[in-house]
């Protein structure tokens, strides 16, 4: 088995309701997502996964020096961010991108694969 980091992908800046144009499509896609964590979780794929607060929430720390620096925001200045993820432990990677397509129908949003080195 092998790891597999399935990151979604999402505008920076979130509407009323996060990613989604109105508040059914929002909850149509929750329900969707809680089904497809369920159907990870039976199938025994699941590791974890959650959501990420707005990114504007993240604090970036740079402990290379003598103290380490605080900075508020996100490390990138970009126009898409990781808004949730899910980690798989899957047999190869054609299940893991099978899985993906699966979570990107769910949730409405664009997923990328990458696998882990190594799982400590």
């Amino acid at each position: 088995m092998a790891h597999y980091l399935l990151s979604v992908h999402g505008p920076a800046e979130r509407g009323e309701f996060g990613d989604y144009g109105s508040r059914e499509a929002m909850e149509e896609a929750f329900a969707a997502t809680g089904a497809f964590n369920e159907e990870l979780k039976t199938s025994g794929y699941w590791v974890f996964a959650g959501g990420l607060e707005p990114a504007a929430t993240a604090t970036v720390v740079d402990g290379r020096g003598e103290a380490p620096v605080l900075s508020d925001g996100p490390y990138l200045e970009t126009k898409e961010l990781i808004g949730g993820f899910w980690v798989v432990d899957v047999p190869d990677l054609d299940v893991a991108l099978s899985l993906a397509a699966a979570g990107s129908k769910a949730c409405r949003g664009v997923v990328e694969v990458r696998p882990f080195e190594g799982v400590a």
